[in-house]
């Protein structure tokens, strides 16, 4: 055998193999197994798992950007006119949220954990000073006052009127940001703390929410199932809730937002409770995007997340008193937080009812600004950019003893809305970029493997090629040797031709 066959042999042996080891690995799908078991496994709350570290003190900066509606024409809307209303800000906030008092329970299976907030104001990042830009929005503390004595008799709402006409109190009120976020002393809460001692003379928006938490929570650490990675098992020592009108609605589904199972699918709906809230919602798949050079889907609430119980019926749990329904795009949440008639939407009623957004002047719905999204990235289920939006709102409506309100109609009156931020940092971003190289190169081995045995199998087919264009070209050499040999034996005279002309 000539050292040219023993090449072709060998390169075809070689070829073989590859692409019977190459091919079998792809339909088994060893090395895409071998990944996502080790995935799954490393993707836990777990002491030992790398992600618990990040879980436990989250490194990506959050930031709040508030945004408050301040209102232009209060003495037009309280005469039957129509609200105006301008936007102002942001009032940008750091946001700090380390979780505290982590233990593990029932032989590492949940964790339980305290997940405490804290803002500091970011001064470059903001539109204006909060302790010094006036706003004039309506005033809560009065409007819930008036809210809680609409059961009462018509003589007691008189004489409290009359009281709330004597200290000044209007149904607006004109503060400085810092005041409306942080509180301030209100005078007709310092009143009724004098009568009932519970009740805070203090009033805003986010006090007594700098430094605290919004409960006790327990997740399932997903050493079990890892589709159960990071979801609530209890909050508050509750497994579900009791303020709603259903069992579906009362019930606590998902993650608290931070964490997700790894190997994403498009199809699937991610849950997210919600504390602030109050209630569990869902995310659909929107579009793939990229952030940063990562790939990540991009997760949103859908349209019947927030849609009335006519369109959506599953939402009648939230109608409470049942049968007490708003319309699309707005959830009434005073039912677990106590005092005034509060309604959450999305910002500048983004996905409501258009009756919402026409009853004030100055809104401006749109997807871009006003849109609440999640884009994870598929393979780990990290979030690579999370953006929170929701808008505070009160009702306003007519009251019985108080003339201040008699020529109002029920309206759902913006307040502020928040802007929840947070991008993976550059540092984490190179590291998931590093990990996701790795996956993809062992995931897709096998196919190196057929590829290589792709260009043998090339090498092979031009080999053969060339080893029979050279037999042929022996063959044809031997016959012409033959032929003039066989001529010469018969020593045939030599013929030869001349022209003239």
């Amino acid at each position: 055998m000539t050292r040219r066959s023993c090449v072709i042999y060998a390169t075809g042996i070689v070829c073989a193999h590859l692409l019977i080891v190459g091919i079998a690995l792809v339909v088994a799908q060893v090395f895409q197994t071998m990944i996502h078991n080790r995935l799954k496994k490393e993707l836990t709350l777990t002491e030992a798992s790398q992600v618990f570290e990040s879980w436990k003190n989250p490194p990506p900066p959050v930031y709040m950007e508030y945004y408050f509606f301040n209102v232009t024409n209060p003495e037009v809307f309280l005469a039957g006119g129509k609200a105006v209303v301008t936007q102002i800000g942001p009032y940008t906030y750091r946001e700090y949220r380390p979780r505290e008092n982590v233990t593990f329970l029932e032989n590492g299976t949940k964790v339980y954990a305290l997940n405490p907030k804290s803002f500091v104001f970011v001064p470059e990042k903001s539109r204006g000073n909060p302790e010094v830009d006036i706003l004039r929005t309506v005033n809560i503390p009065a409007v819930a006052v008036m809210s809680e004595l609409n059961s009462y008799s018509f003589l007691l709402r008189t004489l409290v009127s009359m009281y709330m006409n004597s200290i000044g109190v209007e149904i607006f009120m004109t503060r400085t940001v810092h005041e409306v976020l942080w509180g301030f002393k209100d005078p007709l809460l310092t009143k009724i703390h004098s009568i009932r001692p519970e009740v805070d003379e203090m009033f805003g928006l986010m006090w007594k929410k700098n430094g605290t938490h919004e409960g006790e929570f327990v997740f399932l650490t997903g050493e079990r199932d890892y589709m159960e990675y990071g979801r609530i098992d209890t909050w508050n020592g509750l497994t579900e809730m009791s303020w709603w009108s259903s069992n579906q609605s009362n019930m606590i589904n998902g993650t608290d937002g931070s964490v997700f199972h790894p190997l994403l699918s498009r199809k699937e709906l991610l849950y997210i409770f919600a504390a602030d809230l109050c209630r569990s919602i869902h995310l659909g798949y929107v579009e793939d995007v990229d952030v940063k050079g990562i790939p990540a889907y991009r997760f949103a609430p859908p349209h019947d997340v927030l849609q009335s119980p006519e369109e959506n019926p599953t939402n009648t749990g939230f109608c409470v008193p049942a049968g007490d329904c708003l319309g699309t795009g707005v959830l009434k949440v005073s039912v677990c937080r106590e005092g005034a008639p509060i309604v959450v939407s999305f910002p500048h009623f983004y996905q409501a009812d258009d009756k919402y957004i026409n009853a004030v002047d100055g809104l401006h719905p749109n997807k871009e600004e006003h849109e609440t999204y999640l884009d994870l990235n598929p393979t780990t289920g990290v979030p690579i950019r999370a953006c929170k939006r929701a808008q505070l709102n009160i009702i306003l409506n007519r009251v019985p003893g108080f003339p201040k309100t008699k020529h109002l109609n029920e309206i759902i009156f913006p307040i502020m809305f928040v802007n929840e931020t947070a991008t993976i940092d550059d540092d984490s971003a190179a590291q998931m970029r590093t990990l996701l190289l790795i996956v993809t190169l062992v995931s897709n081995f096998p196919l190196l493997i057929v590829g290589m045995g792709a260009i043998l199998l090339i090498v092979l087919v031009v080999l053969v090629c060339r080893s029979r264009q050279k037999k042929n070209e022996v063959k044809r050499i031997d016959f012409t040797e033959a032929f003039h040999s066989f001529t010469v034996s018969l020593n045939l005279p030599r013929l030869s031709f001349s022209f003239s002309y």
